[in-house]
């Protein structure tokens, strides 16, 4: 369906891979301020996964923005510094500095989890931390927030002209970047579970990840149904633009099946299984491994296939004359 699009697979992968990684940075710097500055515990070893996963994917999203460029084309392999040389209040100029800060932020918090960092003493390590947390954590929702804004500053295109994207992508975001904080720590966290005291700590955790992200999934779905709402209560292009995500919409099975059901009903029902016996009967929470990988995989994919729709919908319903 995007072959005859002008924003295709480039731009809808940079979307969804910088709203991971802001939610991913934005959750670390969060956990770990909560946790304090303890150099051991549930809320380091969270956080230090959040930290490490964070810069990697908004790092591949610009870099697939720089490809949409056409800077690897012949001749324009340096086309992508252009966003450098003007400075105004165009979002493409904000988002290259918003983009710019957040890469750099991210990898520094990142290298104060580095085991024995050359030239950061570990006296040190902490106070840097605690200020990078400060630091990412406006800076991860300003970016995320960034996404939304990108499409939703295009008035022309009806579907994008809302003010409820830029929350939900928000909102998004931060689910990806806990499911993507979850699933790497499913596949190399089991390691730690070595002694009693290691596995209530790693059940703990999960925990906490898993509740913070039905209550974003519970929230995302109300923020959809808002968007839903606004949209066909507009008038005229806004109320039609809406409708190829309704019954009958050419986009109604990527919508609702893959993002809502898959992406979010699915993660939620199982979530809210695990959850309850901790919630109502202080049992222990444990959920399988299958489970930590599946959830993680099926929200990220309903996410990516927010951002597809999303991107999709606003170039096949528009423009429209402003």
């Amino acid at each position: 369906m995007t072959a005859e699009l002008n924003w295709g697979m480039p731009v809808i992968g940079y979307l969804f891979l910088a709203g991971v990684g802001a939610g991913a940075l934005t959750v670390s710097a969060s956990i770990f301020l909560r946790g304090g500055d303890s150099a051991r515990g549930m809320h380091v070893e969270v956080a230090r996964y959040g930290a490490f996963v964070a810069p990697l994917p908004l790092m591949i999203g610009c870099g697939l923005l720089i490809l949409e460029l056409g800077s690897f084309e012949a001749g324009n392999w340096f086309r992508w510094i252009n966003l450098y040389m003007t400075i105004n209040l165009s979002p493409m100029s904000i988002g290259t500095w918003l983009l710019t800060g957040f890469i750099g932020v991210s990898l520094l918090y990142a290298y104060t989890f580095v085991q024995n960092a050359p030239g950061l003493p570990i006296e040190r390590r902490y106070a840097l931390r605690r200020l990078m947390c400060w630091i990412a954590i406006p800076l991860g929702i300003a970016t995320a927030v960034y996404t939304g804004i990108l499409l939703g500053a295009m008035p022309s295109r009806p579907f994008w002209n809302s003010p409820i994207l830029a929350l939900l992508f928000l909102v998004s975001a931060l689910s990806t970047g806990i499911a993507l904080i979850l699933l790497v720590r499913a596949i190399h966290g089991r390691v730690a579970e070595d002694t009693p005291e290691a596995r209530a700590q790693h059940h703990h955790s999960g925990y906490l990840l898993t509740a913070s992200d039905l209550l974003l999934i519970g929230f995302e779905l109300v923020v959809v149904f808002l968007f839903i709402i606004y949209a066909y209560l507009t008038i005229g292009s806004v109320k039609e633009a809406v409708s190829v995500i309704l019954p009958g919409g050419s986009l109604m099975t990527e919508f609702w099946f893959w993002f809502i059901a898959v992406g979010l009903l699915f993660p939620a029902l199982v979530e809210l299984y695990y959850i309850i016996p901790k919630l109502l009967y202080q049992k222990e929470f444990k959920a399988p491994r299958s489970m930590e990988i599946i959830v993680p995989t099926a929200i990220l994919a309903g996410g990516f296939m927010l951002r597809y729709v999303v991107v999709v919908a606003g170039q096949i319903t528009g423009p429209v004359g402003i």
